[in-house]
């Protein structure tokens, strides 16, 4: 064997395979399915922004596919949200209009999820009773079905903690929303990945163990990353210190540690919730941009090469825009900016993903 180059014999249990298995339709699916909950995450964010997720009080899994399609049942529904915190304390005398804006967000944000359960799972069905899914591939797929179904409830048990004591929801359940989402769309690309054909899948060139570390190392801190992000979402931690690089006027701003217990600080002390998604950035831009140049200067690893660079120039312009909209702020957070930002961190952890994957695929010789 040529060193340095993957056989076929040597590739890791998880990408061995009869690949005749294996129809190109099936990465195409799967691929097709995470770009659906990349408009999933894009939605979300609209619907946060637009602060519409609390206007539909009611989780009805199949009848709430269907709108309100008369005046009645738009009274109804609009009386049902007048009960809630959030119109008696914020939108006391919203129209039926406005509250119609609102309720569309939340709705189109729903039944995408719907959409996507559709879009997954009879698909699914077919590929399998048609023999063309691995059975290394079979368990995997069925565990994303059901984090698809148990997302659909983690979403309404978030909405849940809006409706009656508070006026938007927990910001511990929306991350624990917005991360659920993130480990369905890095397992989609992973296993869309893997379901290549088999020949697409050989003769990589080594790439260094530290090198395949650190990639491994970068998909845990852009999931990181994107908790802080729900945690800075959720508490509004984003409209406070509206400068840049400096918070009030220092790097290291005083109060990140006036909560007690001091672990409080982490998950709702604002200065502290900002501060550490702004290190987090610099952390992950820093170790990207080192990623590519080291990839680059000591493999010929094409793929690794390429998804290095793409990582690393994504994770430039993702901070580039986080300070743009973090500047912007002006009372409230640009929604134009705030959906592209949360957009654009789901597209960076699926370039993550695909470079953990071109690096691992030369993990054994």
């Amino acid at each position: 064997m040529t060193p340095g180059v993957a056989d076929q014999t040597h590739l890791p249990s998880l990408f061995a395979g009869n690949g005749s298995e294996t129809s190109p339709w099936v990465s195409r699916w799967l691929l097709c399915v995470a770009l659906l909950v990349v408009a999933m995450v894009a939605v979300g964010g609209a619907t946060r922004l637009t602060d519409s997720g609390l206007s539909i009080t009611e989780w009805k899994p199949l009848l709430g596919a269907i709108p309100p399609l008369s005046a009645a049942d738009w009274a109804n529904a609009f009386s049902k949200y007048k009960t809630i915190p959030e119109y008696k304390l914020v939108n006391d005398g919203m129209s039926l209009a406005a509250f119609k804006a609102i309720y569309w967000w939340e709705w189109a944000h729903r039944f995408l999820g719907r959409f996507i359960g559709i879009a997954y799972g009879l698909p699914l069905l077919g590929f399998w009773l048609a023999g063309k899914i691995p059975n290394q591939l079979k368990l995997p797929l069925a565990v994303v079905l059901l984090l698809g179904g148990l997302q659909g409830f983690v979403g309404w048990y978030m909405v849940q903690s809006g409706l009656t004591e508070r006026v938007d929801v927990s910001h511990y359940r929306l991350a624990m929303h917005l991360g659920l989402a993130f480990v369905i769309l890095g397992g989609l690309v992973w296993l869309a990945l893997m379901a290549r054909p088999f020949d697409s899948l050989v003769r990589l060139q080594s790439v260094a163990t530290s090198a395949r570390r650190l990639a491994v190392i970068m998909v845990a801190l852009v999931f990181c990353q994107v908790i802080l992000g729900a945690f800075v979402a959720g508490t509004k931690a984003g409209m406070t210190y509206n400068t840049w690089p400096l918070m009030d006027g220092q790097f290291v701003p005083d109060g990140l540690w006036s909560k007690s217990p001091w672990y409080l600080n982490v998950v709702e002390n604002l200065a502290m919730i900002q501060f550490n998604h702004r290190m987090m950035a610099y952390l992950l831009v820093g170790l990207a941009v080192v990623q590519a140049f080291t990839i680059a200067r000591r493999t010929e690893n094409g793929r690794a090469i390429a998804s290095a660079w793409w990582l690393a120039a994504a994770m430039v312009a993702q901070a580039g825009l986080g300070i743009w909209t973090l500047l912007a702020v002006d009372g409230a957070i640009p929604i134009g900016l705030g959906v592209t930002h949360q957009t654009a961190a789901a597209i960076i952890f699926a370039v993550a993903i695909w470079h953990l994957h071109a690096v691992w695929l030369s993990a054994r010789q």
